[in-house]
C-alpha cells in the first residue's frame, strides 16, 4: 500500500506532479493549484492511499515538486 500526502496550500501549480502521474494529479481550474485525486483533507494536508503500482510515478512526482510539498510513504 502506498500513501501519498500533499500540503496543497503551498502548491505553486507548476504541473510537475501532473506530468509524472496524470491519473493521480490534476490542476484545479478554480485556483491553478495541483489536486491529489482521491485525496481527503485534514488540517491542510491531503492524503490518498493507492496500490503499489502507482509508487514509481508518484515518487517521481514528489521528487520533481520544486516546493517539496508531496511525500510518498510505503507500508
Amino acid at each position: 500500500m502506498v500513501r501519498i500526502v500533499q500540503q496543497r496550500a503551498k502548491c505553486i501549480g507548476c504541473h510537475a506532479c501532473v506530468d509524472a502521474a496524470p491519473y493521480r494529479w490534476r490542476i484545479s481550474r478554480k485556483d491553478g493549484k495541483c489536486t491529489l485525486i482521491g485525496g481527503t483533507e485534514k488540517k491542510g494536508w491531503f492524503t490518498a492511499r493507492t496500490d503499489d503500482d502507482e509508487l514509481e510515478a508518484n515518487l517521481l512526482a514528489a521528487a520533481n515538486c520544486p516546493v517539496k510539498i508531496i511525500r510518498v510513504e510505503v507500508g
